[in-house]
């Protein structure tokens, strides 16, 4: 039997006039791993503080077991900034203590990219007081995971974390037998560590078995039967009403309703866009060009991020960009932003950026743009435009977008500068889009939202008719909105993922290994080699600037090609769904559906050869 460690009595907590926490009791056992979700301000936060005792309780208690054991990691480190990363995270260990520890070595390679850590200018003996707030929140989680805590409490850990390092720390956390209480709205995250959901809503807390997506089906069937109930409520004062007004009542039957299975709740829910749809409203609003680089080169300082890119990104497209921190990114955007703002005027270091003539660019940096404080919510949007078109014959208010992006009635009249970072953000996606673009451009949208505001958005942009671009280190939400996920791999070239951001991760993990046995492989080489280097070991020769034009030109009609098959591939699906008992016609559509798939699989062969030549 799993032994309790921290138990949660009747707890209530105050901060104002508002409760965040109104009598929640709950616990925590040997072998849990619980993910925390809930809106921002409805006490998530408070909740871990209470239960790892840095917050005092105003009513009931809380109680550790027995000598516990207990890593924190909170949104404020506590780290010495005269220290180094050395005396923080290893302490006193010799060097060859630390490096003989397999633990100690995969934090290290898993968070910093090497034991000599790679991005930071002394490596261990870096002192911490110049560094970010992203670089001082990996080395505090570091410190935590080296230790042996029986009891692991993080508040967003995945901040300031690329995929890989996601990836990383949810294998990592998994393998560990301790403990774990995490609050995040990474919803990856959540379904690849956590087996218990809580959901903090209103001062209660509701548990559910089972990681973030058992618990959305679990909390959809909570709601439908609350909404049940309160229908049937309603119905019984409408039926007293009636027969105070004619005397005695009719006998009616009760009505009867049934518990459906999570599958049923969506049976009829369609698919989250129709994307040919979409991109026949996008055609309309854009023409054939959007963005079209020849042999374009994007520098920051000195330093080459992308050499000779040629990329088109047509009407329509919807791009998830990811790839190591520095790679260039952001800096492929500006450059994108820099060409559409001047109409092609201002150009990168070498190439051509051409711009089309429709394009209206919205561009969501990572900066929140200040508005003044005395504006209220609801003033900031309408300052933009009072109505906006969502497109298919949508249109909605400046109030209703507001209220679809978290902000109730009472909220729009909200001073700006009352706002928190997270709520900032919002309001800054929501005058975007109040603009009507037909190109949107969003670097790091999630930063800072909560779970329930991230399905808004995501909703949003399904039925959104245009042109993205994405850049995120939230997995759900790029695989949640986009439809194809390139990747800058620190070679300053940019490369299509026919498997998207598994496929990221597996070129990442060869080319980490690679460059671990590169050494070895230079140590075993005879002396002589350095003068009279053997025929195979010479540098193949380089592709021509003809032959790597001519390589891009068939990548790009590659991807063309490949997204028809993906089209061609859903209607499949659909018709199969749509015909399951008429075998003759299932059997034929399955046929052409195996066709399909082994055309596909040619394909992104054939992508993955010109890649190496473009």
């Amino acid at each position: 039997m799993a032994v309790n460690l921290v138990n949660v009595e009747a707890v209530t907590k105050v901060y104002g006039t508002r409760a965040l926490l109104d009598g929640v009791s709950l616990g925590v056992s040997e072998g849990d791993r619980i993910g925390v979700v809930g809106r921002n301000g409805d006490g998530k936060t408070t909740l871990i503080r209470v239960l790892s005792k840095l917050e005092e309780t105003d009513t009931g208690r809380v109680t550790h077991s027995g000598g516990l054991r207990l890593g924190v990691l909170t949104q404020h480190d506590s780290l010495d900034p005269a220290a180094t990363v050395r005396h923080e995270v290893i302490g006193d260990l010799a060097d060859h203590e630390w490096a003989g520890d397999a633990k100690i070595r995969d934090v290290l390679t898993g968070l910093f990219g090497g034991l000599d850590l790679p991005g930071f200018p002394q490596g261990l003996d870096t002192v911490i007081a110049p560094l970010s707030g992203g670089e001082r929140r990996r080395i505090a989680l570091a410190k935590l995971l080296i230790g042996e805590p029986e009891l692991i409490v993080l508040d967003e850990p995945t901040n300031h974390l690329d995929v890989e390092g996601i990836a990383w720390l949810a294998e990592h956390l998994r393998n560990r037998r301790s403990a774990l209480v995490c609050v995040t709205h990474d919803r990856w995250f959540l379904d690849q560590v956590c087996t218990r959901m809580w959901d903090v809503q209103r001062g209660t807390v509701h548990e559910y078995e089972g990681g973030y997506s058992d618990y959305v089906f679990a909390r959809a069937e909570r709601e439908r039967i609350a909404a049940t109930e309160e229908a049937k409520r309603q119905n019984l004062v409408r039926k007293e009403l009636a027969w105070l007004r004619r005397g005695a009542p009719a006998r009616t039957s009760k009505p009867r309703f049934r518990v459906e299975a999570a599958n049923e709740l969506i049976a009829d829910v369609p698919p989250p866009r129709d994307t040919s749809e979409l991109m026949k409203f996008a055609n309309a609003r854009l023409g054939k060009t959007v963005f079209d680089l020849e042999d374009v080169t994007v520098q920051a300082g000195p330093k080459v991020l992308l050499a000779r890119l040629t990329w088109q990104l047509g009407p329509g497209d919807r791009i998830g960009l990811v790839g190591v921190n520095g790679a260039g990114k952001t800096s492929l955007l500006r450059a994108l932003a820099e060409a559409a703002r001047s109409q092609g005027d201002v150009q990168p270091a070498a190439g051509k950026i051409v711009v089309g003539r429709t394009v209206k660019l919205a561009y969501l940096s990572q900066e929140v743009t200040e508005l003044a404080p005395s504006l209220r919510v609801l003033e900031a949007v309408q300052q933009v435009r009072d109505r906006v078109d969502l497109g298919k014959g949508r249109e909605m208010t400046a109030g209703q977008l507001c209220e679809q992006f978290g902000f109730g009635k009472e909220k729009q009249w909200t001073p700006v500068g009352d706002l928190s970072g997270g709520e900032r953000r919002r309001l800054q996606l929501l005058r975007l889009l109040m603009d009507e673009p037909n190109v949107l451009f969003l670097d790091e949208p999630t930063n800072d939202l909560d779970i329930e505001t991230l399905n808004q958005l995501e909703d949003l942009l399904d039925g959104w008719p245009g042109s993205m671009v994405v850049i995120s280190h939230d997995r759900f939400f790029i695989e949640r909105t986009t439809d194809k996920v390139m990747a800058l791999l620190g070679d300053a070239t940019l490369r299509m993922l026919p498997r998207g951001i598994d496929e990221y991760l597996e070129r990442r993990r060869r080319l980490a290994e690679s460059e671990s046995q590169r050494p070895a492989a230079a140590a075993q080489k005879p002396a002589a080699s350095a003068t009279a280097p053997a025929a195979e070991e010479r540098p193949a020769a380089p592709v021509s600037a003809k032959d790597s034009r001519a390589a891009k030109k068939e990548l790009q009609r590659i991807e063309r090609q490949l997204d028809k098959l993906s089209g061609r591939e859903t209607t499949l699906h659909q018709q199969i769904a749509d015909n399951p008992t008429d075998f003759e016609k299932v059997a034929k559509l399955d046929a052409e559906l195996r066709e399909l798939r082994e055309e596909r699989d040619e394909l992104e062969m054939r992508w993955l050869e010109l890649a190496e030549d473009a």
